[in-house]
């Protein structure tokens, strides 16, 4: 017969279990969409041996109510503890989940355009990343990718054809199962530090860009992203900073 220590010591164990058990739910709810994404990267290297390998991770692309990006590529990125190689990272936004698995395999390959940028030394972007020159737009067409000017952030708009889409077809067949899960967008948050509706941050406020000079500027964020803002002393773009 059990006390009621022992009765009480069984609720513990008992909601322990389930702790256990949702946790393993969660974990095998997860997996199949890392190892369907990574199994794609491992994919798209195998076409394209310049693309290097990198830790795949699933992420916030959301700030205060806005969709920033569907993806990062960020080089060199992650340590290894047996003083291995650096890798460098792949993010893919858990809000652009929710997409059909073409135009996540797109994201995965404007990424893997960034990579191969990375491997030959080519400076594909400008503004911290934000504006894509013509030079990743035919590093992105090498790997089968349509590109597009998108008003502030240069020729960064990518999709992936119907008929290149055909030669990926057992890849997104594995994305189409994995993808059962993405994540809500981050809430806009007002002045006060609610939710929306209590307040918005203006982009017109003149922000510090600084060029390779280093000379400085001012210039409201609305102004600089219409296109970059070149110094006709060095010829590097202003960014925001210093």
């Amino acid at each position: 017969m059990n006390t009621p220590t022992d009765a009480g010591n069984g609720r513990v164990v008992a909601q322990s279990d389930q702790l256990d058990q949702d946790a393993v739910a969660r974990v095998e709810v997860l997996s199949p969409v890392l190892a369907a994404l990574e199994q794609a990267w491992a994919e798209i290297r195998a076409r394209h041996p310049e693309v290097p390998p990198a830790v795949v991770v699933v992420a916030s692309g959301s700030e205060a109510g806005s969709l920033r990006k569907w993806g990062h590529f960020g080089a060199m990125r992650w340590l290894q503890a047996a003083g291995g190689e650096d890798l460098s990272e792949v993010m893919v936004s858990g809000e652009g989940l929710a997409r059909d698995p073409v135009e996540v395999l797109a994201t995965l390959l404007h990424e893997a355009a960034h990579a191969v940028a990375h491997v030959r030394d080519i400076q594909d972007t400008s503004r911290q990343g934000r504006y894509h020159n013509r030079r990743f737009a035919e590093i992105a067409a090498q790997l089968g990718l349509q590109v597009a000017e998108l008003p502030g952030f240069g020729l960064a708009a990518t999709t992936l054809p119907t008929a290149a889409a055909e030669t990926w077809r057992e890849v997104l067949d594995r994305l189409r199962v994995a993808l059962t899960l993405s994540r809500r967008a981050e809430a806009a948050r007002g002045a006060g530090g609610g939710t929306a509706g209590r307040g918005r941050t203006s982009n017109n406020n003149p922000t510090p860009c600084v060029c390779g000079c280093p000379r400085k500027i001012r210039v409201a964020l609305t102004v600089l992203a219409v296109g970059p803002i070149t110094c006709g002393v060095c010829g590097s773009d202003f960014e925001p900073g210093g």
